[in-house]
């Protein structure tokens, strides 16, 4: 059992706890689950790794037979800097496709994963208002997302998977909200969040808890003298003011819970005893510090009483305009040995079929190569999920014509309109994180526009 005091404080989760008190207040949020669980028997975690700037998934997975690797080489030549030599492709053959394809060479780690079944890829991913063709496209319908192209925008339509207007809830959000009973009861945010504020885990109902993800984070300037015991008192008595004034009484209500939470989870993410943190040794990458912290956190789950956790990371620097090979080199490298990484923690742990990480990104792109060795922004992209409960080792989804101008191109820069929806994607995920059939279309209400809800990318239990 916890015993919660006040001496922790969430320096940087404040925020987000105190904004979703004042929305609640103002009557800005209106939010009713549709289903009534019970507390599960069992855990599972998601972890959401969101790719900031559009990553260009052409290169991050590149045709590998002969005349596919031609026609792509023909067009990302050696002279536009960005091409991948084929020599240099991890090979991957996907029974689906049945043909063979490369992952970026600095992928080395993600490639062990896929070999092991363990690591799938969804197809020409993207935003979608409803299916649509190139014709379609070309006709300028009102089927287009808003502001496609838009880095914001797109990244607000991935988080909040609603293409035609953008509410102030996520996808991830939504799905704390409907499943929050399968957590018995227990008074800690189900969401978490190493990579700041976000919309993708931003709920109606329940608060979404915002971690650093370096160094222990508490209230400063507190300690045992009488001088820091004063202060302390006094902030207290602060927080109790105009308590007759629902907003402000909401309000320090919500900053009040906030001093109680970090109370448990700084002490978590900071451990020295954890038995997985030598396991990041040496990894001095955002994107790692962020998965050591949240594979801290589900190694307490226990500790917790969660049987349900939504957590948030990010990675960004992949609006590669110019010099993309370095960078994105770079940038996968980081990607590829943090994933890995994370996944042999949750092996460690035994949660290894409990745990599915899964990454999103603004969008992919063109694959006609801009000015400056670099690519410009796009629609659909591929998108990676790991876990022990994935059908790894697959392609999901309809691979796209890598033609420009062709039947998948938007335009003739080698656009590809997506394929599969980020609701059909999101809806896969969800429903093996367990939200019921009756609540999938509060999660994901334009997925009814689509055919398929289940891609078939995880194991069924």
């Amino acid at each position: 059992m916890i015993i919660l005091n006040r001496r922790g404080f969430l320096k940087r989760g404040c925020d987000a706890l105190a904004m979703t008190a004042f929305a609640r207040s103002l009557g800005m949020l209106n939010f009713a689950t549709t289903a009534s669980a019970q507390s599960a028997a069992d855990y599972k975690a998601l972890v959401c790794i969101f790719l900031f700037g559009g990553n260009d998934s052409n290169n991050m997975i590149v045709p590998h037979e002969q005349a596919e690797y031609d026609a792509y080489a023909a067009v990302r030549t050696t002279a536009s800097g960005i091409n991948i030599a084929r020599d240099t492709l991890l090979p991957i053959r996907p029974p689906s496709l049945n043909k063979q394809l490369g992952l970026h060479p600095s992928m080395t780690h993600l490639h062990r994963l896929w070999n092991r079944g363990q690591l799938a890829i969804v197809s020409n991913v993207g935003t979608l208002v409803e299916p649509m063709t190139r014709a379609q496209y070309l006709a300028n319908t009102a089927l287009k997302p808003a502001a496609l192209f838009s880095h914001s925008d797109q990244q607000g339509q991935w988080q909040a998977s609603i293409s035609d207007g953008l509410p102030g809830t996520g996808w991830g959000g939504r799905m704390s909200d409907v499943t929050w009973p399968l957590n018995g009861g227990v008074n800690f945010p189900m969401s978490l969040s190493v990579a700041g504020n976000n919309l993708f885990a931003t709920s109606g109902a329940h608060e979404m808890l915002n971690v650093p993800s370096t160094g222990t984070f508490g209230l400063r300037g507190f300690g045992s003298s009488s001088a820091q015991m004063a202060r302390y008192n006094a902030m207290q008595t602060i927080l109790t003011q105009d308590a007759d004034k629902t907003l402000v009484a909401r309000s320090a209500g919500t900053i009040d819970q906030a001093i109680d939470y970090s109370t448990i989870i700084d002490p978590i993410v900071n451990s020295t005893t954890s038995t997985i943190e030598k396991m990041f040794a040496k990894q001095s990458a955002s994107i790692s510090r962020q998965l050591l912290r949240i594979a801290k956190v589900i190694e307490r789950r226990e500790t917790l009483g969660l049987k349900r956790q939504i957590f948030f990371c990010s990675l960004g620097g992949f609006d590669t305009h110019n010099g993309q090979a370095t960078t994105q080199a770079t940038l996968l490298q980081q990607l590829s040995l943090a994933m890995k990484t994370f996944y042999d923690a949750t092996d460690k742990l035994g949660v290894a079929s409990r745990v599915t990480t899964f990454t999103l990104s603004d969008f992919g792109r063109t694959l006609q190569p801009a000015a400056g060795a670099g690519t410009d922004h796009a629609w659909g992209s591929h998108q990676l999920v790991m876990g022990g409960a994935v059908r790894g080792g697959d392609v999901y989804g309809l691979w796209p014509t890598l033609t420009l101008a062709g039947p998948d191109d938007s335009g003739s820069e080698g656009r590809w309109i997506p394929t599969t929806a980020v609701d059909q994607y999101a809806a896969t995920i969800a429903q093996w994180y367990g939200v019921a059939p009756v609540d999938l279309p509060v999660v994901l209400p334009n997925l009814n526009r689509f055919a398929t809800s289940d891609m078939g990318f995880f194991v069924i239990e």
